[in-house]
């Protein structure tokens, strides 16, 4: 199994690292199915890791994971590298981030969407209910038709989570709101299957939805598409996917897994860190793709929402706390 390692020149100053403490080894990112050019979630991840080779002229390993036999066997093989950290992208890489930092007790690994409760692990962790409310909101104020509409990746609680936070924004703006979820499937194929995602959007769009909040990594971008055909809109999930189709993409909640990635690659701090609105973790993303479609009210009311979440104000459910949106 390859192990690619990308090296560039020396940069003449190496103050970020250098504030972090003492030099680290190489550090790795393991990228998760889907791969690092998913436009979405493992994209996001790959960009914190460029950010910081750039700012340092150090290098890092990676690795794509083509199944998941592969997770395990890759997080050893670059710890027998001796990379440091190895930074898992993903929930489904906790598992295998747990078995192998236990064997090597003096590297540190960092996982990104799951918790691993060991001495030299941190795990980063998101508030995508906040986030997700936000979008909501948006798409509510955005609607024609009073329905909007919510296609999920792998049916699992994380994505439960991005479901139940659009769904209580949704109805934060417009207590009527309409709101259908569908899952792609329960598999990780259900990231990279744009085909299906594409399928569950139009029969969205056929019941009357006119606005759809795809959080469904590479499957996402059947989804926008198939808005784009139908005169809809879309909001995009994870990295700002707003470029991906002008004038059809309301928005995106961005998760920023690039500022997880390149934090740490500067330095792993064992424990939970939990990243949402208050510490810059989440949001959505405004620019000039999608400046026309955002009017003056919408960014006047997702300004108070997120002053009111951070202030305590708004309680967003947070779906994995209860297993429940309620």
């Amino acid at each position: 199994m390859p192990m690619r390692s990308k090296r560039l020149l020396p940069f003449a100053l190496l103050a970020l690292a250098a504030a972090a403490g003492p030099a680290l080894a190489e550090p790795a990112v393991i990228f998760d199915m889907g791969g690092k050019f998913d436009k979405s979630f493992n994209q996001a991840g790959y960009n914190g890791a460029e950010k910081w080779k750039k700012e340092t002229g150090k290098s890092y390993l990676e690795f794509e994971i083509a199944n998941p036999a592969q997770r395990e066997q890759a997080q050893r093989r670059m710890a027998e590298r001796g990379a440091d950290p190895i930074v898992g992208i993903g929930f489904s890489q906790g598992s295998a981030a747990e078995k192998v930092a236990k064997d090597f007790p003096k590297q540190k690994f960092v996982v990104i969407d799951a918790v691993v409760n060991l001495p030299n692990v941190q795990s980063i962790v998101f508030k995508e209910q906040e986030g997700s409310f936000l979008v909501g909101l948006m798409a509510a104020m955005a609607s024609k038709t009073g329905k909007v509409g919510f296609v999920g990746g792998m049916d699992i609680p994380l994505i439960r989570k991005f479901s139940c936070g659009f769904e209580q924004g949704a109805r934060y703006a417009n207590p009527k709101a309409e709101v259908t979820i569908n899952m792609t499937g329960t598999t990780p194929q259900a990231w990279n299957d744009p085909a299906r995602g594409a399928e569950l959007a139009r029969s969205q769009f056929a019941s009357g939805v006119d606005v759809v909040f795809a959080a469904a990594g590479g499957t996402g971008i059947g989804v926008y598409q198939a808005a784009k055909d139908a005169g809809k809109l879309a909001i995009g999930v994870d990295s700002n996917q707003n470029h991906l189709q002008p004038g059809t993409m309301l928005t995106s909640m961005v998760k920023r897994v690039d500022v997880a990635v390149y934090q740490a690659f500067k330095g792993v701090t064992p424990g939970v860190t939990s990243l949402g609105l208050k510490e810059g973790g989440v949001d959505v993303a405004i620019d000039e793709n999608n400046a026309k479609l955002v009017t003056p009210e919408m960014r006047k009311r997702v300004d108070a929402a997120r002053a009111d979440i951070i202030g305590g104000k708004i309680k967003v459910i947070d779906y994995m706390a209860n297993l429940a949106c309620k």
